[in-house]
């Protein structure tokens, strides 16, 4: 029999994303420093085991009628679709309709940081994206309607007591539409996502965090299905102002 066991696989995974996270926290005595290193550690963990077509980075997002989102933490976005993705200066910034998810990380969940996550992530959703009939053989698909951009935050540890427990939902249930969190990690303690069907909000506390929160956010990849058709065209008109 094989000596490998896909159960330590998994709770190494979660153990040195949780490690990782700890020791930045109690390493950096700076609180920027602590959040930029807590960043990293979540973008590494994307850019590691999203599937190719998927990356993810830090970012503005810019959609065709010049608005700008706010700078968002880690930004999922498609990379074999993209027609381009601008850096400036070491800035990514990213064209509203290539964004899959947008995310926030911060150390610690608390009330202030749940509204802040769902005002930084509603300046993605609200941006304009375009989306152009698609041609084929046989003579073109109509426009493909505009996937949801799946919202989220991820953390450490949670300032709550218990972590996961009623002021926390209270929290996350206050952001509706535009501001609604769809999925979250708090590495220490559980992670959670929001039902569509059942509009409601699971979960689970314990466990390998990390790695169920990965898990949950590639199945919810797998059914938003492909980005629109950018139209170029409308960037392109910019070029003239």
């Amino acid at each position: 029999m094989s000596e490998w066991s896909l159960s330590d696989i998994l709770t190494n995974l979660h153990d040195d994303i949780q490690g990782r996270l700890q020791r930045a926290r109690q390493s950096f005595g700076h609180a920027g420093t602590k959040g930029d290193a807590s960043e990293n550690v979540w973008l590494e963990l994307l850019q590691k085991y999203l599937p190719a077509r998927y990356q993810a980075a830090n970012a503005h997002v810019v959609d065709s009628m010049g608005n700008f989102s706010d700078q968002i933490d880690v930004v999922v976005f498609d990379r074999q679709y993209s027609p381009f993705i601008f850096n400036y200066e070491n800035q990514l910034i990213i064209p509203a309709e290539s964004v899959y998810a947008a995310f926030e990380a911060k150390q610690s969940l608390n009330a202030d940081h749940v509204s802040y996550a769902q005002q930084k992530i509603a300046t993605v959703r609200r941006l304009h994206r375009t989306s152009l009939p698609i041609p084929h053989a046989g003579g073109t698909y109509p426009p493909k309607p505009l996937i949801p951009i799946i919202g989220g935050i991820l953390t450490f540890e949670s300032d709550w007591k218990p972590a996961l427990g009623q002021s926390m939902v209270k929290a996350i249930e206050a952001g509706k539409g535009d501001l609604r969190l769809n999925l979250g990690c708090v590495a220490a303690h559980g992670h959670f996502r929001f039902n569509e069907d059942s509009v409601t909000y699971e979960i689970d506390e314990g466990g390998k965090a990390a790695t169920a929160f990965l898990f949950d956010l590639i199945s919810t990849l797998q059914f938003s299905g492909t980005v629109p058709m950018i139209d170029i065209k409308a960037y392109g008109q910019w070029l003239l102002k």
